[in-house]
């Protein structure tokens, strides 16, 4: 992998680790799907003057049908999904069943991507990364009553963002300019949400915590991470992109332990071992090093 690639999953690892935390606090006091709304609207403010400075809207527009598919599945929802699920499940079990993944993207592979197909090294990788999340999931985490329905919620959302990583490799999304695809996709989140949210807005201001953590949320989680992501895609491939949802969880846990208190035992220490040591080996393929010379997945550039 390039010295490129690993600066852009290096920083999307942050990027996309921290969310749960801020989701958690947020949906204490709002509506998850006020939630994803709030980070959907801060995204687009940030992102489309960026997109009209650019010129590159009409792009967008001209393959809105498949960017409005795109922005449901990954966004509208995968966002969802996750924010109600956190209703019911720690931020620490959010993340570590959002590290399915890659995994997922290896399954969808099998029939749509023949190069995205993963063996040698690399299924060996995925497979330790995944028994470092059965570790984990093996103990408590944390969790209410319903905490099976919260699983099955973001075990759909990880679906989502599979099915989403796929189809950022492909034509058009693959040639149109990211930052203009991911201020679509907060656009049309907005838009979809806004009747739902009217009817769930809250009775009172929120505190001050909950708004800081829905600018975190719109700001650090969507704005920047979006345009992010999608240029990690673009170099590495989808399922080694993905593979930031095996380094996530350390980044979502530490906080969770340190600020939210939850649960720290020798076996999710083990369990975060094994994933990181997975992540490593399902993304370079081979012995840990960075090719600055060549590209391992050839493809056409997503342009800014």
């Amino acid at each position: 992998m390039t010295r490129k690639g690993w600066l852009l999953f290096i920083a999307i690892s942050v990027f996309w680790g921290i969310p749960y935390f801020f989701i958690k606090i947020a949906v204490q006091e709002l509506d998850p799907s006020v939630v994803v709304f709030g980070r959907a609207v801060i995204g687009a403010l940030v992102l489309l003057p960026m997109a009209i400075r650019g010129k590159t809207v009409r792009s967008v527009l001209k393959h809105w049908p498949i960017v409005l598919l795109f922005s449901v599945i990954h966004m509208v929802g995968a966002f969802l999904l996750i924010s109600y699920g956190e209703q019911h499940v720690s931020s620490s079990l959010t993340s570590l069943l959002i590290a399915a993944n890659p995994i997922m993207v290896a399954v969808l592979a099998l029939g749509f991507d023949k190069s995205e197909r993963v063996n040698g090294l690399r299924l060996i990788g995925l497979l330790v990364g995944m028994v470092g999340l059965v570790v984990l999931l093996g103990f408590d985490v944390g969790g209410d009553g319903q905490m099976w329905f919260g699983v099955a919620l973001i075990l759909l959302a990880a679906l989502g963002y599979a099915i989403g990583a796929m189809m950022l490799k492909q034509r058009p999304l693959v040639e149109l300019p990211r930052t203009s695809v991911a201020a679509a996709e907060c656009s049309v989140t907005s838009i979809i949400l806004l009747p739902l949210i009217l009817t769930r807005l809250p009775g009172h201001v929120p505190s001050v915590g909950v708004l800081a953590s829905l600018l975190v949320l719109g700001l650090i989680c969507t704005a920047l991470a979006l345009p992010t992501f999608f240029a990690l895609i673009a170099e590495v491939g989808p399922s080694r992109g993905t593979v930031i949802t095996y380094v996530n969880p350390a980044v979502s846990v530490l906080l969770g332990v340190t600020i939210l208190h939850e649960s720290l035992t020798i076996a999710t220490i083990v369990g975060f071992l094994l994933i990181i040591a997975g992540s490593w080996l399902s993304t370079t393929g081979g012995i840990p090093f960075v090719n600055t010379r060549t590209r391992e997945v050839p493809q056409a550039e997503i342009s800014e």
